[in-house]
């Protein structure tokens, strides 16, 4: 349960952020008020984090690990992400094309950055706090929610690939 509900709490958390700083475009693909990348951006971090600390003991040297791996695993799901969206949905949700540096256009040197501080920040400040509240949801808002993602995944996969 703690995974799912990981993943739909940063999924919600992600979707509301974005849509707060970009306020002219809407979050992800689905209707309902979820991106899914966050979720599976959280849980990728997660269990880099997780093997870092299984196999490097120095603090200094877990975090600078966590950085660049990050960067390089975000980079690649964000860059895996926008094809898929492209080639399943016939749309393009975001275009790097115009930085320097950019790999593509669905990912560039600078966002890479951003995600390997954002993945630091994230692991050592933010997501002890939201660890307590993610064990505290009930069991039933989890199947709860879990059953509307699903519903909104199929309902979004048939409406826009029809």
């Amino acid at each position: 349960m703690n995974i799912i509900n990981t993943f739909l709490f940063y999924s919600i958390i992600g979707h509301f952020l974005e849509n707060i700083i970009y306020t002219k475009i809407d979050s992800g693909i689905l209707y309902g008020y979820w991106t899914p990348i966050y979720g599976l951006g959280v849980l990728l971090i997660s269990l880099i984090f997780y093997l870092i600390c299984k196999y490097v003991k120095n603090k200094l040297y877990r975090a600078i690990d966590l950085f660049f791996i990050s960067a390089l695993s975000l980079g690649t799901l964000e860059f895996l992400g926008g094809i898929l969206i492209e080639k399943i949905f016939g749309r393009v949700f975001w275009d790097y094309s115009d930085q320097f540096l950019h790999i593509g256009k669905y990912t560039s040197i600078k966002m890479m950055t951003i995600w390997g501080f954002s993945s630091v920040l994230f692991i050592y400040l933010i997501h002890p706090f939201m660890k307590l509240i993610i064990k505290k949801i009930p069991k039933s808002l989890t199947i709860t929610l879990a059953f509307l993602f699903v519903i909104d995944l199929i309902f979004t996969l048939f409406m826009l690939t029809n």
